[in-house]
């Protein structure tokens, strides 16, 4: 099974009622298939004044890649949760574990106009602010600007910015995003700085503060 054409709506036909989700968009596209897959949803939803996000994970095999669909307009304080008790019950499991199987975010590439994907399956998460030391990068909701260490730059030179550093040993690096982003510049930020990963051997630990 393969995801093959660009949607903004992802909709979703469930015990005769259609179901939607929002995705993300981007200018980029990471990893453009996926194969052998399942799929698992997360609804934006609202009761009374209170935004909420709801799994649905019952199409989800075990030992497939999990692509996750995810509403944009859902704050990652509530998404991430979700996304830990995923990946706990994937990386615990152990009768049919597929040490292959990966994990995806899907997103629309709205200028190639596909589906596309990004890969998380060893970020770990933790929902608070970084103590630990390394270079340290803190996103705000709404910004276009980075905090790295004491420095301020804009997102579009994370690279530039890297590159004028000099490095002896690979550095530790620490990705920190406002609780209150949504999914949506989430995505987006990390379409941006996906190559920070060539400065660094290890996947970068990621805190939701």
């Amino acid at each position: 099974m393969k995801y093959s054409i660009i949607i903004v709506f992802l909709f979703l036909f469930s015990c005769g009622n259609k179901e939607d989700i929002l995705l993300p968009k981007a200018y980029h596209t990471i990893v453009g298939d996926v194969q052998d897959h399942s799929p698992i949803y997360i609804f934006f939803r609202t009761k009374d004044s209170d935004t909420i996000a709801e799994l649905n994970r019952k199409n989800s095999i075990i030992s497939t890649n999990w692509i996750l669909n995810i509403d944009k307009r859902l704050p990652l304080k509530l998404v991430v949760p979700e996304v830990i008790k995923l990946q706990t019950k994937k990386r615990e499991e152990v009768a049919h574990k597929n040490e292959l199987a990966e994990n995806y975010y899907a997103y629309a590439d709205s200028i190639g106009r596909n589906m596309a994907f990004i890969p998380f399956t060893n970020v770990y998460y933790n929902m608070e602010k970084p103590l630990k030391e390394g270079l340290i990068f803190y996103f705000k909701k709404g910004s276009d600007s980075v905090l790295v260490n004491s420095t301020n730059i804009k997102r579009t030179e994370i690279l530039n910015y890297m590159n004028r550093l000099k490095f002896e040993v690979s550095p530790t690096i620490v990705l920190a995003f406002d609780k209150n982003m949504s999914f949506q510049e989430y995505v987006s930020t990390k379409v941006i700085i996906r190559e920070l990963d060539s400065f660094t051997k290890e996947t970068p630990e990621e805190f939701i503060y």
